[in-house]
């Protein structure tokens, strides 16, 4: 009998530590429109939360019809995600600021969207300069099996090519030598929009035209400078974060090319593994 009741004592505790452990879970997100909704979508997709039927790219943690766990949905601007990792239990961080934060998406991720996912990052200009040649030349350059095999070869998965049929690096539209000693300027994050942009300037040097990158660490201001004309293109986000983009400030930022895709992951801050997220399922 002691034996039985010291069993069942036991099963009681482990129960008790795995409710505790599954009680006040909190999880940071990226706090902007459509990069909350990518990580929430994550988050169904792995059956830890369940969104309302309407819910779309723009969902918010208002938009959780189910969640078993309890967990707390820790709005955060997406460059600080990962300096918040370490008080959190959990963070969903676009992979752009885990590369620069030190992370393997693939290696070090416990969840991350697979290579299908719809949120390519695109080069984009203002409206209107979708057809000319600076476009068209840089468009050229980014889709080009250099490129390409760059990403592949850096990334490793953490980035993966979208162009379905790469180019040499040339337009045979374009009238290079009309672009002969022509400055393009281009907005980016650091990582890897930039990095990829190194290739894709070596590519235009060729034809005597220069890339001019200019690196910002947020989501907003490469699009206002596009918009002003401050800055001709740029290349950092998303089709869905463009398109919202838009909408909210009445911008007119047009998409010329698809590039590549950075799968979303979730990463360990407090917890070591999934062990929380998967109790009671």
């Amino acid at each position: 009998m002691k034996k039985f009741l010291s069993l069942v004592l036991a099963a009681l505790l482990v129960l008790s530590s795995v409710s505790a452990l599954a009680e006040g879970l909190q999880i940071a997100v990226p706090n902007d429109a459509t990069n909350e909704g990518r990580a929430l979508l994550l988050l169904q997709a792995n059956g830890i939360i369940t969104l309302k039927e309407e819910a779309g790219v723009t969902a918010t943690k208002e938009d959780i019809a189910e969640n078993p766990l309890g967990i707390e949905i820790v709005e955060v601007e997406a460059a600080m995600v990962p300096n918040v990792l370490a008080d959190v239990d959990y963070a969903i961080i676009n992979n752009n600021y885990a590369l620069d934060a030190g992370l393997n998406p693939v290696a070090d991720s416990l969840l991350i969207e697979t290579a299908e996912s719809p949120y390519s990052n695109v080069l984009c200009v203002k409206e209107g300069n979708e057809t000319s040649d600076e476009a068209k030349a840089l468009a050229a350059a980014l889709c080009s099996q250099k490129v390409a095999d760059y990403i592949t070869e850096t990334y490793a998965g953490a980035a993966v090519s979208v162009v379905a049929e790469p180019t040499d690096g040339f337009d045979p539209t374009v009238d290079y030598a009309a672009l002969d000693g022509k400055v393009i300027s281009i907005a980016a994050s650091p990582t890897p929009h930039a990095q990829i942009l190194a290739v894709a300037a070596e590519i235009l040097a060729e034809k005597n035209i220069t890339l001019d990158i200019i690196e910002f660490a947020d989501y907003v201001q490469p699009n206002m400078v596009v918009e002003s004309g401050e800055v001709f293109a740029n290349y950092f986000a998303h089709i869905p974060y463009q398109e919202n983009f838009n909408a909210e400030n009445g911008t007119h930022i047009v998409v010329v090319a698809h590039i590549h895709v950075e799968p979303m992951g979730l990463y360990a801050g407090k917890q070591a593994d999934l062990t929380a997220l998967t109790v009671n399922k």
